[in-house]
């Protein structure tokens, strides 16, 4: 059974960092998802990041070289919009709808041959429940060698934006385990990026998902989806793989079909700039870290998250930390009455309990100046979230953390 709601291999990497990265971390889930979403399909998915909840922090940071698209193919880096999102979408000049019905044919005419069942789509038309159209067609494809979940969802996102440059890089591996990705330009100047992974970044069980996640110059958004199993969840295994290649699934994706789609829609919002871009996190927890550590892994980005994996001989280490520069409206939910309380006005609150899995221990120490600035540094006894435990106890201790978080550091470039 399809979800109403087509998935998007960034927004699946939002989903999953937010379940993967959960556990007991009391801390304000919503502040940090909506955060985390920022980075990436703000629009259409900060609503199911703030809903996910449940999680110690929201990462999606990505490694190598970002190709992002302009028109006429060339890749550059992004640059900020100064527009605001207030603007509402135009449609395209281009515009012809689909149905939902038509979206399943077309589909199904780009598959190879086999059987096809459990049938969804939506077309190009707004809804009551969806203001801005999401395309997609879902369905289950047997070639023979098992039944498979496959979908594809069309969008559009601005060429040179954020959302583009997410769709044309791989996933950091520190959130998102995967055993190949690759981006690749076309001839036509599109950037696609195949993600070949699991659908639980903990293997608790066998259901790989395999992604095309393709942007053309002009903004058009493909996504494909598939899976070795009837269903994303919830189905038992019915194959080693799910039945298209990387190749086949470039192709997918590619099929000038979905473009036509993709040109009834609105044109997308422009960007607003993400947030903490001046907090260089990165930098300064790097800075901050105690002597004797030896950093094996970090975060590519150096806005308001980082990351640093550290070892100090007994076992590899995760450090996580949020930089947030205005948070007083939730100072009441952060900091309760065994939080502390510094001559200054800064609030101090220090939580111990377990990572997302039984085995990992986690550790917290969250502060906030009287003006509402945060600094939030987690430790885990595991160099990742979703891997057993290395050690007994993270490598840094509350106090090391509680120096960090107070630092002065964090604010000197802000």
């Amino acid at each position: 059974m399809f979800t109403d709601q087509h998935k998007d291999p960034f927004e699946e990497r939002l989903v999953t960092a937010l379940h993967e990265t959960g556990g007991e971390f009391d801390t304000d889930r919503t502040a940090l998802a909506a955060r985390g979403a920022a980075r990436g399909r703000r629009k259409r998915f900060v609503r199911r990041a703030a809903v996910a909840g449940g999680t110690a922090s929201v990462v999606l940071a990505c490694v190598g070289g970002a190709l992002v698209l302009r028109p006429g193919g060339t890749a550059t880096e992004a640059v900020p919009s100064s527009m605001t999102a207030s603007a509402k979408p135009k449609p395209s000049v281009t515009a012809t709808p689909a149905t939902g019905e038509q979206m399943i044919e077309t589909l199904k005419n780009l598959l190879p041959d086999g059987d096809f069942s459990e049938e969804r789509g939506r077309g190009t038309e707004p809804t009551d429940d969806l203001k801005v159209p999401a395309p997609y067609a879902g369905l289950v494809f047997d070639d023979g060698d098992g039944a498979a979940a496959v979908e594809v969802g069309v969008g559009r996102v601005q060429p040179g934006g954020t959302e583009a440059r997410q769709a044309a890089q791989c996933p950091d591996r520190a959130y998102i385990p995967y055993d190949a990705c690759k981006t690749s330009r076309l001839a036509d100047g599109s950037v696609v990026t195949v993600l070949q992974r699991y659908e639980y970044a903990d293997r608790r069980v066998d259901t790989k998902l395999w992604t095309a996640e393709l942007v053309t110059p002009t903004g058009q958004h493909i996504t494909v989806s598939e899976w070795n199993a009837a269903a994303e969840k919830d189905k038992p295994v019915t194959r080693t793989d799910p039945p298209l290649n990387p190749a086949q699934l470039t192709r997918l994706a590619a099929a000038k079909e979905w473009r036509t789609v993709a040109n009834a829609l609105p044109e997308p919002l422009p960007e607003p700039e993400l947030p903490g871009s001046d907090l260089h996190a990165r930098t300064n927890l790097l800075a901050l870290l105690p002597k004797g550590l030896k950093v094996t892994d970090k975060s590519s980005d150096d806005g308001d998250f980082a990351y640093a994996v550290v070892d100090d001989g007994k076992g590899r280490s995760m450090v996580q930390v949020n930089v947030q520069p205005d948070m007083l409206d939730s100072a009441g939910d952060l900091f309760g009455s065994n939080s502390e309380t510094l001559p200054d006005g800064t609030r101090v609150a220090v939580r111990q309990g377990r990572g997302d899995r039984a085995d990992q221990v986690m550790w917290t120490v969250d502060t906030m100046r009287a003006d509402g600035r945060r600094v939030v540094i987690s430790a885990f006894n595991a160099g990742t979230q979703y891997e057993p435990a290395t050690r007994a106890t993270p490598a840094l201790t509350i106090a090391q953390m509680r120096k960090m978080a107070l630092d002065a550091r964090w604010w000197s470039g802000s």
